[in-house]
């Protein structure tokens, strides 16, 4: 009898779960941003969850929990009811993490699945115009000369933008303060300001103000020069051959979220990102949507953890 009775129940939450998939979204869905306002995390998330509200026929939130080097965010969301209500937005810097933190607090093969990429681009190196650097060679004579008087702005120690920058000192065998913030975003205003020297950040969040002149492209990490902006050189081509870096924005939920609701939010996400308006957007600023599914973009962030692994290993990244 109390077999029959466990059975019933369980039948009875299995209906629960498939109805409440069903019914999925019946409430406003929230995208966490973990990373300040202003960056391109923030930037495409905003971008695309207008987007996603018209086809899940919910709003969508977006809700930033920027801090410890967007670990803050991440555990939030791994934490969060695995229903779908919860999403993370996030860099490839939740794979880049794990290799340079001792206790990072999640595993991504065990906590998260992905929904799927929102925008990827290459990045920047940006300076202020105030700045008498005109080109990489130029920063990387003052560098040499005067390494005391020069510093770098990144979102955080083990973030991509990090990791794109310490790779680049390392190549051009210079040695800078780091300045870390709470996301790209918090940085961009000292590095515009001149009270950090240089920063890397992706070209569809710093496109903007490139162009309105509040910051200088001294060069960009793509594998060749970008349609959007053609006369910023590659620094590939400015004397660091085969040097490229990019960065992908990307939603995640919880491991555990029924895969009818993770299907549904990656159908409103592609529609989004294949939307004329989003498509044209990303493309003026340098940057390009990906089509990707669900497994896809979690099987490519498991291998982005070995790449990222050996990065770390390459510049000799101690784990914090």
């Amino acid at each position: 009898m109390k077999k029959e009775i466990v059975g019933l129940l369980m039948g009875f939450g299995l209906v629960a779960t498939v109805c409440a998939a069903e019914d999925f979204p019946a409430r406003p869905v929230r995208i966490v941003v973990a990373a300040a306002p202003g960056g391109l995390v923030d930037v495409s998330a905003r971008l695309v969850a207008q987007k996603m509200s018209e086809k899940l026929g919910q709003p969508v939130i977006v809700e930033n929990r920027a801090g410890a080097d967007t670990l803050l965010g991440i555990r939030y969301v791994k934490s969060a009811p695995a229903d779908g209500y919860t999403v993370l937005a996030t860099s490839n810097s939740i794979a880049s993490q794990l290799a340079v933190k001792q206790d990072p607090g999640y595993d991504i093969a065990k906590d998260f699945m992905g929904v799927g990429i929102v925008v990827r681009s290459p990045w920047a190196m940006v300076v202020a115009p105030s700045q008498p650097d005109l080109k990489v060679a130029d920063f990387i004579a003052r560098a040499k000369a005067r390494p005391a008087e020069m510093s770098f702005a990144s979102g955080g120690v083990g973030t991509t933008p990090y990791l794109a920058a310490e790779m680049f000192l390392q190549r051009a065998g210079l040695k800078l303060l780091h300045i870390p913030y709470k996301g790209n975003g918090a940085a961009i205003p000292d590095v515009m300001s001149g009270r950090v020297t240089m920063m890397f950040d992706g070209v569809g969040s710093s496109a903007g103000k490139i162009r309105g002149g509040q910051l200088r492209a001294l060069g960009v990490t793509s594998t060749q020069r970008l349609a959007a902006f053609p006369d910023i050189p590659t620094i590939a081509e400015q004397g660091m051959p085969d040097f490229s870096s990019y960065v992908s924005v990307g939603l995640l939920v919880p491991s555990d979220t029924p895969k009818e609701v993770v299907d549904k939010l990656s159908v409103a996400l592609q529609g989004a990102v294949a939307s004329r308006e989003i498509r044209e957007r990303f493309q003026a600023d340098g940057a390009e949507a990906v089509a990707i599914t669900p497994e896809e973009y979690t099987e490519s962030l498991k291998r982005e953890v070995v790449q990222m692994g050996k990065l770390a290993t390459e510049l000799g990244l101690q784990k914090q």
